[in-house]
């Protein structure tokens, strides 16, 4: 694996960082590209054009700041050298409804710096909760990650990918349909939870007190 790898305070500052980064790709592979809930995805991997980012923000400021490096940086790169980047927020954003929230923020930010039509962010959570469904339901598990994560991606890359791969519009019904059939243990078996001890501790009681987000492809 090669892929591009960095920390918002530099390169993979410590171990924590490197763990968090492991985790990322270790349920990027197993998850996402393993069950294709992406179709997408495998080709950014296994082109090393995927950017991994550890912010060091401790609250939605300091996370926002992160995110405006993140958006300038990504703009300013060109995509055959770093096409998406996943901007990890391990230190923050704890709570789903707070992070759900701070989507507006990000979204008002990528209109701030007049990069709507270019760029976009999508996110995932380790307590992703689609409205009107259980914190336990397997079908939450489509958007978990196991650090709150944004995910910054290039208009014109979403519009190749899905010109190339016309079943894109039914992703989200079939992840649910994926999920639901591979159940909770089957998730569980996938091993795609965070290492770190501290955040492991949290994972294990995940379903406790998690937010009402609306439903996100």
């Amino acid at each position: 694996m090669n892929n591009d790898l960095s920390s918002s305070a530099g390169d993979v500052a410590d171990g924590h960082d490197a763990t968090v980064i492991q985790d990322m790709v270790r349920w990027l592979e197993r998850a996402v590209i393993g069950l294709n809930l992406c179709p997408f995805a495998k080709g950014v991997h296994t082109k090393d054009q995927i950017h991994y980012v550890v912010s060091h923000a401790t609250d939605a400021r300091g996370l926002l700041e992160d995110l405006r490096q993140e958006l300038e940086a990504l703009a300013e790169s060109p995509p055959e050298r770093r096409d998406t980047t996943l901007l990890m927020a391990p230190h923050c954003m704890e709570d789903f409804l707070d992070f759900n929230d701070f989507l507006e923020l990000a979204d008002e930010l990528v209109e701030a710096m007049d990069l709507a039509g270019i760029l976009q962010v999508a996110s995932f959570h380790p307590r992703f909760q689609f409205a009107g469904t259980a914190p336990e339901d397997v079908s939450n598990c489509t958007n978990r990650a196991p650090y709150p994560t944004l995910h910054l991606l290039r208009e014109e890359s979403i519009d190749r990918a899905v010109e190339a791969f016309p079943e894109a519009e039914a992703i989200f019904e079939r992840n649910i349909e994926v999920m639901e059939s591979l159940g909770a243990a089957g998730w569980e078996a996938l091993d795609v939870g965070p290492r770190c001890p501290a955040h492991a501790a949290a994972a294990a009681g995940q379903g406790a007190g998690a937010g009402r987000g609306k439903a996100q492809p």
